[in-house]
């Protein structure tokens, strides 16, 4: 992901999320050296995430698909991809949150090896108040 994605990126962040990252959140991972990668078909922006890593972790921070690319794969093969690299960095844990009504993701991420660690209470906004994420982590070494 570079810069000049941000604007096709928050397109779909908006489209996907109801509370959705800002332009300015995008742009700090960024300079702050996260890694930050899109999936494009035909020259098309349809998925990208975002993951820091230190001290051996690695944090998932963003993952999304266009409502319009979902069932294809694209969300399981971007998480191949931030595990590869992960790996490459030798990183030893892998480590998101969720939020525990996105039924469709914590089945990937469990089928994916990750596993529940904990539960985040009133992490993420919601439009009837805070809702709670789930802690997941994957061992990778």
């Amino acid at each position: 992901m570079s810069v000049d994605d941000i604007e096709t990126v928050m397109q779909i962040e908006t489209l996907v999320y109801p509370f959705p990252w800002t332009v300015g959140n995008f742009n700090d991972c960024l300079k702050s050296g996260y890694y930050a990668c899109v999936l494009d078909d035909d020259h098309h922006i349809v998925a990208y995430a975002v993951m820091s890593m230190a001290a051996g972790e690695a944090h998932v921070l963003n993952i999304c698909v266009h409502p319009a690319q979902r069932g294809k794969g694209l969300g399981r093969a971007l998480l191949h991809m931030l595990e590869d690299v992960a790996k490459s960095n030798q990183v030893d844990m892998m480590l998101l949150e969720v939020r525990a009504s996105n039924k469709v993701a914590i089945s990937l991420y469990e089928s994916m090896g990750f596993n529940e660690l904990g539960c985040r209470e009133n992490y993420y906004p919601d439009h009837h108040g805070r809702e709670d994420a789930l802690v997941m982590a994957r061992q990778l070494i």
